[in-house]
């Protein structure tokens, strides 16, 4: 298994993590928990040592399916959660990174993750009424407490990751980024380049769609998947973003590969601490998506690449506006 480094931090992650949050909750109902366990313990025994999980994921759910799965190989691994949403019943009301707030879900994510210490700790959304620096003051607390050991942000723009670095070191910074969502090449990567940061991409294959498995007729149920309030994923909207499946198709023929590994091998091509986590829920996923690591995009693909995608106009936003307005300018 290729392995990559967040920056400065020591962190040393597979090159392909795994996002386990499909496993419980977003794209369509929860799988069957010990189905999900066999997942996340296959993609152990295939080399993968990163695991990304949250607090609201299920709600609540994914990290207890996290922690039983890793349990026996806890120690060789690095476990990701977040923290920072204000929630009712598992519906989500705001952010909240109060400090009393966030040692209370430390502690509740320890406990679901059977584990005493948290690897990285993401604050999942920015706080516009908690000062940064007063969140990374807390979690540097935590840090001492031995209960965290690196901290994390997540759809964090540039100068809230500086504020935050100027308290205490930033291991890696997750924000969603794909051939679809470039924003985070405009200032958050360089200033993770900068500052020795690593880059985690979520949602590196389009929430699905660059699977070139999604089609205008395809239905997402609105009580089960969040897709079925993105902007991005109406009919018109998908029938309007196919040339750039067409793409990916075409460059994936003559690699011999699948839309899916070269989606991926763009991301691992643009900058060497970046660690995509994919949503393999199902273990067919699994080799499928490890494989992108071996596929080599040449300069002339990546430019290839880019050259098309400027010719493609991308319809509707990436996100529904409740989730915008929770993140930051990229």
């Amino acid at each position: 298994m290729k392995k990559r480094k967040f920056g400065n931090s020591g962190l040393e992650v597979s090159a392909i993590g795994l996002g386990c949050m499909n496993l419980s909750f977003g794209p369509g109902p929860a799988k069957n928990f010990n189905d999900g366990i066999r997942v996340i313990r296959s993609a152990y025994e295939k080399g993968i040592s990163f695991f990304d999980t949250a607090e609201l994921y299920g709600p609540f759910t994914n990290e207890k399916l996290v922690g039983e799965a890793i349990g026996p190989f806890r120690d060789e691994v690095i476990l990701a959660t977040k923290f920072g949403f204000a929630h009712d019943h598992g519906q989500v009301t705001g952010a909240d990174s109060r400090p009393e707030s966030i040692r209370r879900v430390v502690d509740e994510s320890l406990g679901r993750l059977k584990t005493g210490v948290i690897d990285l700790l993401y604050q999942h959304r920015v706080d516009p009424n908690v000062p940064i620096e007063d969140v990374a003051g807390t979690v540097g607390d935590l840090i001492k407490e031995g209960k965290v050991k690196h901290f994390g942000l997540s759809e964090a723009g540039a100068q809230t990751i500086r504020k935050a670095h100027a308290v205490i070191p930033i291991a890696a910074v997750q924000n969603q980024y794909s051939l679809w969502a470039r924003e985070p090449e405009q200032n958050v990567i360089p200033v993770c380049e900068e500052l020795g940061i690593g880059f985690v991409p979520w949602a590196p294959l389009g929430t699905g769609f660059l699977t070139g498995t999604i089609t205008a007729d395809t239905k997402f149920d609105s009580t089960t998947d969040l897709r079925s309030t993105f902007p991005r994923f109406t009919p018109e909207a998908i029938q309007a973003n196919m040339p750039l499946i067409e793409m990916l198709v075409n460059i994936a023929k003559e690699k011999s590969a699948s839309p899916v590994q070269i989606a991926l091998a763009w991301l691992l091509a643009q900058k060497p601490f970046i660690v995509p986590i994919p949503g393999m829920d199902k273990e067919a996923y699994l080799m499928e998506n490890l494989k992108s690591m071996d596929i080599e995009l040449t300069s002339e693909d990546l430019n290839r690449i880019d050259d098309e995608l400027s010719k493609i106009e991308l319809v509707g936003a990436r996100l529904n506006e409740g989730l915008l307005t929770m993140t930051e300018d990229q």
